[in-house]
C-alpha cells in the first residue's frame, strides 16, 4: 500500500495545537513567529503560549534581543505571568507595556535585588506597585551568611509588602529541598512590620515558631492561606501571644525539618483553627516517652477541626528506647491509624538509629513531601515520587539489595546522606580485591547530584564509587571521609572507581585533603 506524504501544515489546527503544546512555549514563539506563514503565526499567539512566559537560563543575547524587539511587543496584551532570572528582568519588563500582567516569578533573588529595584529603580515602580498581585521569589541568599535577620526582615521582607501595594499572594521559597534562605524574624520588631491589609496567601520560612505566631496576630487580617517552614522552636520562649479564633484561615501548612520538644505549642496553635479546611504538617518531635500515633492526632488535632477536608502529614517521634514503658510495634501503631479512619491512606515506619533511639513516623499517602530523614532497612514497598532529599540510618548494615529498593522507591532522588558505621556483609558484596567479579546488578542513580558518606563505613564509599555496583552520571558534590576516599580509590589510581568521579565539581571532606595532581586527574571536573 502506498503511503501518502502528510506534511505538518496538512494537519488541522486542533492537532497542530496538541503537538505544539508539548513544546516549550518560548521555543514555539521564537520558531514560528515571522516565518512567512500566517496560520502558524496565529497559532503561536494563542493564549496557551503567551499567557505564561518562562524566560530563564537564556545565554543567547540574540534570542533576548529578538524577544524584546519583536516578539514581546506583538503578544504584550496576552502576557499575564513572567518567570525569569533577576538579572534579565528589567530588560524584559521594559520591552513594552503589559496591561494584563499580574504575576511575577523571579529566580536567583538576593538582598541586592530588593535594594536596587525596590528603592533606587524608578522605571519599574508602576508595574510593581500597580499591577502585580502575585509574587514568587526563589531566594538564593543563605541564612548563615546574613549578619542580622532583623535588618533582613525590615529591609527585604517588610519592604516587599510595603512596595507592592496590590500584592495578594507572596511566595518566598528556596532553590532546593535543603536550602535555607534567611528566615523571617519578627520578634521585638514593631507590630506594623511585615503587615498588609490585603494579603491573602503567604508562603515563607520563619526563624522561630514565635514568628509564625506573630504572623497570626492580626497584622495580616485577610490571610486565608499560610504556609511556613520553621527553623527552630524555642523551648525557653516566654513571649505571650494573644490570639483569637482564626476565622479567615482556611489553609495552613507547618513544616519543621529539625527536631523540637514543644509538641504542645503546636497543638495549642492548631486548636485556634477550627475553620480550617486544609492542613499540612511535617514535624520531628523529641523529648517524649510516648510515640505520637493516630490516637494523639485524632484527639489533639482532628477533633478540633470539624470543617477539615484535607490532611497531609508526616509526624516523626524520636524516643529513647530506655524511656519507653511499652514495646514498640508497627502493627499496633497502624491500628491506631485504622481507628481514625485512615487505614488506606496512612502508614508508619519504626526504625532504630544510633544512641538507642527509635524513630517512629506516621504519614499520609501518597507521600507529598520532598524531604525524608532516618529511613532504615525496613520501609513499606511504596514509591516516594516527590522526595529529592533522603537521609538513611540504621543500627544494622545496608546491603546492596537495600540500595536497589531505595533506587526503585525514590526515582527522583537528588541528595542522599548515609549514616551507618556498620560494615556491609562481605559475602553479599564485592570486596576491594574482587574488582573483576560481577556479583550484583549495577544500580543507576540517574538524578543523584549530591552524596554524603562522611559518617558512614568505608564500604558505602565502595558501594557508590565502584562502577560495577553503581552508576551516578550526575554526581557533582561528594562529601566523604578523606581516609575512606584514599582507601577505596587506592590513592586515586583505581580504575573501577574513576568513572563515578568524573563529574564531581566539589569535594567536602572529613579530614584534610591535599589537592595533588593525582586528585585533579581523578576528579577532572573539580574547580
Amino acid at each position: 500500500m502506498n503511503r501518502s506524504n502528510v506534511h505538518l501544515l496538512d494537519l488541522p489546527d486542533e492537532i497542530l495545537l496538541m503537538i505544539l503544546k508539548k513544546l516549550n512555549n518560548v521555543d514555539v514563539l521564537y520558531s514560528l513567529l515571522d516565518i512567512n506563514n500566517g496560520r502558524l503565526n496565529i497559532l503561536a499567539q494563542e493564549n496557551t503560549f503567551t499567557n505564561i512566559l518562562k524566560l530563564v537560563a537564556i545565554c543567547d543575547f540574540s534570542l533576548i534581543d529578538r524577544f524584546c524587539i519583536d516578539i514581546l511587543p506583538r503578544i504584550h496584551h496576552n502576557v499575564k505571568c513572567f518567570i525569569f532570572d533577576s538579572f534579565c528582568m528589567k530588560r524584559f519588563l521594559l520591552a513594552t507595556d503589559y496591561p494584563n500582567l499580574t504575576e511575577l516569578k523571579i529566580l536567583h533573588f538576593e538582598q541586592k535585588f530588593a535594594l536596587d529595584y525596590l528603592t533606587k529603580e524608578a522605571s519599574l515602580r508602576s508595574i510593581f506597585q500597580e499591577q502585580i498581585t502575585n509574587l514568587t521569589l526563589i531566594n538564593d541568599d543563605e541564612d548563615g551568611m546574613i549578619r542580622s535577620l532583623k535588618n533582613y526582615t525590615t529591609n527585604v521582607y517588610s519592604h516587599i509588602l510595603t512596595f507592592f501595594k496590590n500584592l495578594k499572594e507572596l511566595s518566598i521559597v528556596g532553590s532546593s529541598a535543603i536550602s535555607m534562605y534567611p528566615g523571617l524574624s519578627l520578634c521585638y520588631l514593631p507590630s506594623a512590620t511585615f503587615s498588609s491589609p490585603i494579603l491573602t496567601h503567604l508562603y515563607i520560612n520563619v526563624k522561630t515558631f514565635d514568628d509564625c505566631l506573630y504572623l497570626l496576630d492580626g497584622r495580616l487580617r485577610k490571610l486565608t492561606t499560610l504556609c511556613v517552614n520553621v527553623y527552630s522552636i524555642d523551648e525557653y520562649s516566654r513571649i505571650v501571644h494573644n490570639m483569637d479564633k482564626l476565622f479567615n484561615l482556611k489553609c495552613f501548612s507547618l513544616k519543621s525539618f529539625f527536631r523540637f520538644k514543644q509538641y504542645d505549642k503546636i497543638v495549642s496553635l492548631l486548636r485556634h483553627m477550627s475553620y480550617l479546611e486544609k492542613l499540612t504538617l511535617y514535624l520531628s518531635i523529641e523529648g517524649r516517652n510516648t510515640v505520637i500515633d493516630g490516637t494523639y492526632v485524632q484527639h489533639d488535632i482532628l477533633d478540633y477541626m470539624p470543617q477539615l477536608d484535607s490532611f497531609t502529614f508526616y509526624i516523626c517521634t524520636y524516643v529513647k528506647t530506655v524511656d519507653l514503658s511499652y514495646k514498640l510495634s508497627s502493627e499496633d501503631i497502624q491500628q491506631t491509624l485504622t481507628n481514625i479512619g485512615q487505614q488506606e491512606h496512612v502508614t508508619n515506619i519504626v526504625n532504630y538509629i544510633q544512641g538507642g533511639i527509635a524513630a517512629c513516623s506516621i504519614f499520609s499517602l501518597p507521600f507529598e513531601f520532598d524531604y525524608l530523614k532516618h529511613l532504615g532497612n525496613k520501609f513499606p514497598n511504596i514509591v516516594f515520587s516527590n522526595v529529592t532529599f533522603l537521609l538513611v540510618e540504621d543500627t544494622n548494615p545496608f546491603k546492596h539489595e537495600f540500595f536497589i529498593r531505595i533506587n526503585r522507591s525514590f526515582p527522583l532522588l537528588k541528595y542522599l546522606r548515609i549514616f551507618n558505621k556498620e560494615s556491609q556483609v562481605l559475602d553479599d558484596l564485592m570486596t576491594f580485591s574482587s574488582d573483576n567479579c560481577q556479583l550484583h546488578s549495577i544500580i543507576e542513580y540517574l538524578h543523584l547530584t549530591r552524596l554524603d558518606v562522611r559518617y558512614a563505613h568505608r564500604d558505602y564509599v565502595e558501594q557508590f564509587l565502584n562502577e560495577t555496583k553503581a552508576f551516578i552520571p550526575c554526581l557533582t558534590v561528594f562529601e566523604v571521609d578523606v581516609d575512606h576516599l584514599k582507601a577505596v580509590t587506592k590513592d586515586f589510581t583505581r580504575k573501577e572507581t574513576r568513572r563515578n568521579c568524573a563529574k564531581v565539581e566539589r569535594i567536602d571532606t572529613l579530614g584534610s585533603l591535599f589537592y595533588s595532581e593525582d586528585v585533579f586527574l581523578y576528579f577532572p571536573s573539580l574547580y
